[in-house]
């Protein structure tokens, strides 16, 4: 991401604003999702918005630049205000990742339909778009805190064992997941080998040939 920008700062810029775009849509539907169940604490922090300055990580966002991947500012929802907290947990959890897929399909259809009449700037940067959606859905359904993956895998799981694994996750979660997304060497990180080959398979299932 970096060597694209400052080579050629144009398809950087639009690279930024794909990124921003995929970050904010999918924190904006983690929002929209807890006030539709009943809760209304992320609209009252300012979240139910497309602003993306709301919706922002900086340390989420600079790893999307660096590694590819990254998240944007947490959610905070209160459970108590939800009225089968264990669902609909599930489901605002899984609102972030679903909508940049859905966001990646709708870009996808665009581009089989009329992409032949796009200049090759705007193609490449639909392109973009649509990878890291995918990659941003994906990176986010692995099954550990503090990604949305652990909350749903807790939501799924029995009661009892949800509640043992979610206090191991909020408590080795993060190291875990540092881990994960570190290079050894000058091999791929370990999260790479798990990702790559089904965002490769959606991206190429979703792109015309």
């Amino acid at each position: 991401m970096l060597s694209t920008l400052f080579p050629n700062p144009f398809v950087g810029l639009l690279q930024i604003i794909s990124l921003v775009v995929a970050l904010t849509i999918h924190e904006f539907s983690h929002s929209w999702m807890a006030d539709h169940l009943g809760d209304p604490t992320l609209r009252l922090q300012g979240r139910l918005t497309l602003n993306p300055i709301r919706h922002l990580d900086p340390i989420g966002t600079l790893l999307l630049f660096i590694a590819g991947f990254g998240w944007g500012k947490p959610v905070e929802f209160d459970p108590y205000n939800l009225k089968r907290p264990q669902r609909d947990t599930t489901l605002i959890s899984l609102a972030g990742p679903v909508s940049n897929l859905l966001l990646a399909t709708m870009l996808a259809i665009v581009l089989r339909t009329i992409g032949m009449a796009m200049p090759t700037f705007l193609i490449s940067t639909l392109i973009f778009t649509i990878f890291m959606n995918i990659t941003l859905a994906i990176f986010n359904l692995i099954p550990i805190h503090p990604l949305d993956g652990g909350k749903i895998l807790i939501g799924i799981l029995p009661p009892e064992t949800g509640k043992d694994l979610d206090l191991f996750l909020h408590r080795y979660g993060f190291i875990i997941l540092i881990f994960l997304i570190f290079p050894f060497g000058n091999s791929q990180s370990p999260v790479s080998y798990l990702i790559r080959p089904i965002i490769s398979g959606i991206a190429n299932f979703l792109l015309p040939m």
